[in-house]
């Protein structure tokens, strides 16, 4: 009985570990200050006074209306996150539409904190993501794809490389939530070859097996297509 008891207590102790760690963040670090005129309010936004809160602030207008997929991936993501609708502040949920043009990409992307469910409104897409490294070195990490059509639905997990093509002739249209109200995105083509300041060449070209010559067109291909997109972060803005 006192064994019992004991592993009991052990289990309940353990249990209230695992509720004990801090927060995910809702940016990409938090630099510790002793100067409060310095600081930024992080993990959400002040609240508003309650008594002065509105419907307005848990409203937004503009989903019905098509993004402009004119750029070399010929996508456009429209994002709702906590920066255009208050109300979604401590809610840990976004909304994005994505509007793809004939053969239009969503480029592989994560989102560092968030999970995103994608239902399909117009249009065939081929989407997938990609599993984190495997424990076994001999593996490899494994691509989960599927074909997806009006009223179809695909999950991409939190933190995992994806991505969304349409390969229709036609346009096509998504919406997605996602898990967090500030997800973040993370282009992978554009955060390796286009950081300022640049990635080493002795580390790309080690990274990725291939010539300096490789290398450095990569980098002007992806430096030509941030100065097309106006943007480094591809169509996510």
């Amino acid at each position: 009985m006192a064994i019992r008891l004991l592993l009991f207590t052990i289990l309940a102790l353990a249990s209230s570990l695992a509720y004990a760690s801090d927060p995910s963040p809702l940016q990409d670090f938090c630099v510790a200050v002793n100067d409060s005129n310095t600081t930024v309010f992080v993990n959400g936004k002040i609240c508003k006074d309650p008594t002065m809160v509105t419907a307005d602030d848990f409203f937004f207008s503009g989903l019905n209306k098509a993004g402009n997929t004119s750029n070399p991936l010929g996508s456009k993501v429209t994002l709702v996150n906590v920066n255009l609708l208050a109300g979604l502040n401590t809610l840990g949920i976004s909304l994005v539409r994505i509007d793809y043009a004939p053969y239009g990409l969503i480029p592989p992307h994560t989102h560092p904190r968030a999970a995103e469910i994608l239902v399909v409104v117009q249009g065939t897409l081929y989407v997938g993501f990609v599993t984190s490294n495997p424990a076994n070195p001999n593996m490899k990490n494994k691509l989960f794809t599927k074909t997806l059509y009006p009223g179809d639905v695909f999950v991409f997990p939190d933190g995992l490389i994806h991505f969304q093509f349409n390969v229709g002739k036609t346009k096509a249209v998504a919406f997605a939530g996602l898990s967090s109200q500030n997800p973040g995105v993370i282009t992978i083509a554009n955060s390796v070859f286009g950081s300022n300041p640049p990635i080493s060449s002795d580390v790309l070209t080690k990274a990725f097996q291939v010539n300096k010559n490789l290398e450095e067109l990569a980098v002007r291909q992806c430096l030509v297509l941030s100065s097309k997109l106006f943007i480094s972060s591809g169509p996510w803005d």
